[in-house]
């Protein structure tokens, strides 16, 4: 399995309109092979904060998300409306050994 956290820095001019934009996204990708969840949040400490919340079956379905045709279309609505380049932070489960206290 597969998760990713996306963050975006928003314009706070551009706010209303990305929200508005990434729920179009958040639909089409809920149809996509291998999507377990996706999720849009805004942070409690910065309204302007935008988290995309992922999981995937596997590193092969996210790389078909990619490459969705609503993924194009986002990426080029949401441009103009972010303060900054969004950070990705794709993760896998840990294997954690049994710990003893």
């Amino acid at each position: 399995m597969i998760y990713v956290v996306a963050t975006t820095q928003m314009k706070p001019e551009g706010r209303e309109a990305f929200i508005k934009g990434h729920k179009a996204c958040i639909a089409e990708t809920r149809k996509e092979t291998g999507c377990l969840s996706y999720e849009g949040h805004t942070s409690v400490n910065d309204p302007n904060v935008y988290v995309v919340v992922e999981r995937w079956e596997s590193r092969e379905d996210l790389n078909a998300h990619a490459r969705a045709p609503h993924m194009k279309v986002w990426r080029e609505l949401s441009a103009p409306l972010k303060a900054s380049p969004t950070v990705i932070e794709i993760i896998s489960e840990a294997k954690v050994d049994k710990i003893s206290a």
